[in-house]
This record gives C-alpha cells, structure tokens and sequence, in this order.
C-alpha cells in the first residue's frame, strides 16, 4: 500500500516516506528516522508524532489501511451478496491492496510481548471497522463476540496470506471462506443451544448477566476491547 504525498501533514509526510525504509530496517526507530530526514521534518517533530518509533509507525499505517478498506467497500455494490460473504470481500478487501514486506514486518513486531497488545488492538480495530461498516447494529455482548471472531479469522488469514505463494493468492482466499464456514457452524449451534429448553433453563442467569453488557460509548471509553456494564 502506498500513500499520496501529503503536503501539509507532517505525520502523514513521515508515515509515507517510511514505507521505503520499512522493508530494509523494519518498523523501528532507524525506519522513522530516515523517514522524518526524507520528508523534511525535525527529529524532535517526528519523535512527537510517533513516541514509541516503529510501533506507533506501525499501527499508524494499520489504522491507514483500515480507513482504506471501509471507503473501497463503500464503493461496491454488496446487496446481492450473502453476509457472510459481505464480510469474506471486506476481509479481501483488506489484504488485497496491503504490502506482504511490510505486513509481514509488522507481525514481527507485534509478536513481541511488549507490543502483543498493540497487536491485538490492531485486529480489533479492523474487526470493529468490518462490522460497523457492514451496519452492525448490535449494542449487547454480541458486539464483543462478533469483533473477538472475526478477529481470530483476521489474525489466521493474514499469517496464511504471509505464506502464501498461490496465483492471485486464491489459496487464502479459499482458507478464509472455510474459517468463516467454520464460524457459521458455530453459530448455528449456538442458536440451537439457545432453543433447547433445558439449555435456555441451565444458561438464563449467565445469558441475563452477558446481556448486561453493551458495547464502549466513545468518547467515555477508549477505541479499544474495555467496555462497561449497564448500571
């Protein structure tokens, strides 16, 4: 993925004169220094705008592409798609116009234990924007649960698509029709669950506590997986 050369943003300057440097030096400090020297801004600016170096870098042009994926999947026609399918495209969507390097740069840097959280939030942040774009109207725990599944499927697809040498990558593509295959069975048997009369019996106290929750009001919680309980 590459940026247009922004003029008056001193951030975006930065961030887009890193993707040249990030495959040869990684998501680091040496990446953003290079970056600020090429786009013309003071050392002391850029260590500013990204205080922790690489992985602010990093989660800088993650959140880029997310932004990315919900304006390319606004501009297609998804009403004849089933939604299972509508969500399969929008994860395509976003591997499609990603650079592998510079992915799979990140993964490196985010398996890290002290930036693993960075890491999660990450997928949860695209997770969130897939939903939200498809018009998820979900307020209760449900939308907890679906983030946190699609985020799995998310984080397996892309370390597939890493390794991945097929033709137009159809063999991710054809991986992530069958993890969200898998979740539809899972959820088919949730639903069953839910109908069964001893098992609505055995789960109505924990159900009723779950429906407790609803998902973080902003700007009261942070963009991220803490939310609250309904008082």
């Amino acid at each position: 993925m590459t940026l247009e050369e922004p003029a008056g943003d001193p951030a975006k300057r930065i961030l887009a004169a890193a993707l040249g440097h990030v495959p040869f030096d990684g998501w680091s400090a040496t990446a953003l220094r290079a970056a600020a020297a090429d786009a013309g801004v003071e050392p002391a600016l850029a260590r500013a705008l990204y205080p922790r170096g690489g992985v602010d870098l990093a989660l800088a042009w993650h959140r880029q592409g997310d932004t990315a994926m919900v304006e390319r999947l606004g501009a297609e026609d998804l009403a004849a798609l089933r939604f299972r399918d509508r969500i399969a495209r929008a994860l395509r969507l976003r591997l499609e116009h990603a650079d592998k390097e510079l992915v799979r740069r990140g993964s490196t840097l985010f398996a890290l234990p002290q930036y693993a959280p960075d890491g999660v939030r990450a997928l949860w942040h695209t997770a969130d924007a897939v939903w939200t774009a498809l018009g998820d109207t979900e307020r209760n725990v449900a939308w907890y649960t679906k983030r946190a599944t699609l985020s799995g499927v998310q984080a397996a697809t892309v370390l597939y698509w890493l390794g991945d040498d097929s033709p137009g990558h159809h063999a991710t593509w054809d991986f992530l029709d069958r993890r969200i295959e898998d979740v539809m069975r899972i959820e088919k048997f949730k639903t069953k669950l839910r109908e069964n009369p001893l098992s609505k019996a055995l789960l109505a106290g924990p159900l009723r506590a779950m429906n407790r929750m609803h998902m973080p009001k902003m700007p009261e919680a942070p963009d991220d997986l803490p939310g609250r309980t309904r008082s």
